[in-house]
């Protein structure tokens, strides 16, 4: 009879908060049984039998004196010996936080046999990103006869990623430490540390709005708050929108046209080919990968609130995408879709054909996140400019970036690939792509400024 696979183990999809588990504690995973002996066991035993073997050799009754002792007391320590394995339980409070917030776990150590331990170490594995206070240092508690001990553990996350706290290990000592348990483990907690969200703000209109419903005027004609002129009235308009001052004086009636309120979209492509810089967290300095991805979650935001629908794609050697939606729920999407932001190096090209049509609407302004570190990424851009779409270059570079020299021509190769750079941002303007740097707030005000102006210009038709 084959055995039967494992359930598959499910996760959330959105955030929710994560409690402490219900007592009694139960070891989630199988432990050898039976205590074995520990180091001053075998001292204790090596130690009476030489005495007892020189005495018997040279006929001394004073070394038997002393071998008294250390085999009354192992006798004694032995008299009593425990069972049951010590168990632990790993426990965080929430699994959902973001970057710089406190993580409160508690470990839960219990005793189930009905004699005490000596004492009982208990040590858990934490990541890196994962601040305490103390470390994964051992830590000791006492272990009385069915009872448990709580060891909390208060920390914090310092950059964001999904994370693993655990496994934690626990080993027990009895019978004045004559005996050692065998370990037990607790299964890790996962935890997922969202990017802390750069503040932005773009007051700016969008290039062009192709939805129903929105917050963005719209150049076509409809049912909106924008005026957009004064027209003949028309079978089918509301009474409501009568213009009576040019009425009376035109002796016609005239109704006021409005323009439609309509939702964009924006569709963010995050350029994941090289990573730059060495990360510090969320109290260090930033790396392409953290300018990125928080610059991202904070755009997002921003026009999600606004009604807006926003789709994700990554620009790198996996083909993931996020599709587009707009609301709470797809914020929170957002967020998850971003913890998978990782440098995944191979030896095949990108594909191109992911950002074709029927990936990115030709309606939609493509945000650009990329360091333009590799000369794919300028390719990327020209592509997307070539097909009619609205395309923003997001400089993602971080401006105090330190690049190590370790060579004679180190600084001067330097100098020459930034300038290589430079020249290559000055062509993609001149091409009629806007590269800006990240800065926050207001960061792309200006650029939309001059996207809007170039949209609502009216094209010239050759006959």
């Amino acid at each position: 009879m084959q055995p039967q696979p494992p359930p598959p183990q499910l996760r959330y999809a959105v955030p929710v908060l994560a409690g402490r588990l219900d007592r009694p504690i139960a070891d989630p995973t199988p432990t050898p049984a039976g205590w074995v002996p520990s180091k001053a066991f075998g001292r204790a035993i090596l130690v009476t039998g030489l005495l007892i073997i020189g005495a018997a050799l040279t006929g001394r009754i004073d070394l038997v004196v002393l071998a008294t002792p250390f085999a009354l007391g192992t006798a004694l320590a032995l008299r009593r010996r425990p069972e049951a394995t010590p168990q632990v339980q790993l426990a965080t409070e929430h699994q959902f936080l973001a970057e710089g917030g406190a993580i409160t776990a508690t470990l839960s150590t219990g005793n189930s046999d009905t004699l005490p331990y000596d004492l009982m170490v208990v040590r858990v594995a934490i990541d890196p990103w994962l601040r305490f206070r103390y470390g994964d240092r051992p830590y000791v508690t006492p272990g009385p006869r069915g009872g448990i001990a709580d060891v909390p553990l208060t920390g914090e996350a310092l950059r964001w990623g999904r994370y693993t706290l655990g496994p934690a290990m626990v080993w027990a000592a009895a019978c004045d430490g004559l005996l050692v348990s065998p370990p037990s483990y607790a299964v890790q907690e996962n935890i997922k540390v969202y990017p802390l969200t750069e503040s932005f703000r773009a007051a700016e209109a969008m290039p062009r709005a192709a939805g129903l419903v929105g917050g963005h005027r719209s150049r076509r004609p409809g049912q909106g708050g924008e005026l957009a002129g004064v027209r003949i009235f028309a079978p089918g308009d509301r009474l409501r929108r009568i213009d009576w001052r040019v009425s009376l004086r035109s002796r016609q009636l005239h109704v006021a046209a409005m323009l439609s309120d309509r939702d964009a979209e924006v569709a963010l492509l995050l350029d994941v080919l090289t990573e730059a810089g060495r990360s510090g967290g969320i109290y260090g300095a930033a790396s392409v990968f953290d300018i990125t991805v928080r610059a991202a979650a904070g755009i997002a935001e921003h026009y999600l609130n606004r009604g807006d629908r926003v789709s994700l794609l990554e620009y790198g050697y996996r083909v993931r995408r996020l599709r587009a939606g707009s609301g709470r729920k797809q914020y929170l999407t957002v967020l998850e879709w971003l913890l998978d932001v990782s440098p995944a190096n191979s030896g095949y090209e990108p594909p191109a054909v992911m950002f074709g049509p029927h990936m990115i609407s030709s309606n939609a302004l493509a945000v650009v996140l990329t360091p333009l570190i590799d000369q794919r990424s300028a390719g990327l851009l020209a592509r997307l400019a070539q097909g009619g779409r609205f395309v923003i270059a997001v400089d993602t570079l971080p401006r105090k970036l330190v690049v190590p020299v370790r060579t004679a021509w180190g600084e001067t190769s330097t100098r020459l690939w930034l300038m290589e750079r430079a020249n290559t941002i000055g062509q993609l303007r001149e091409h009629g792509i806007p590269v800006v740097a990240w800065a926050g707030s207001g960061s792309l005000d200006e650029v939309l400024r001059d996207v809007s102006r170039i949209a609502a210009a009216p094209k010239t038709v050759y006959r």
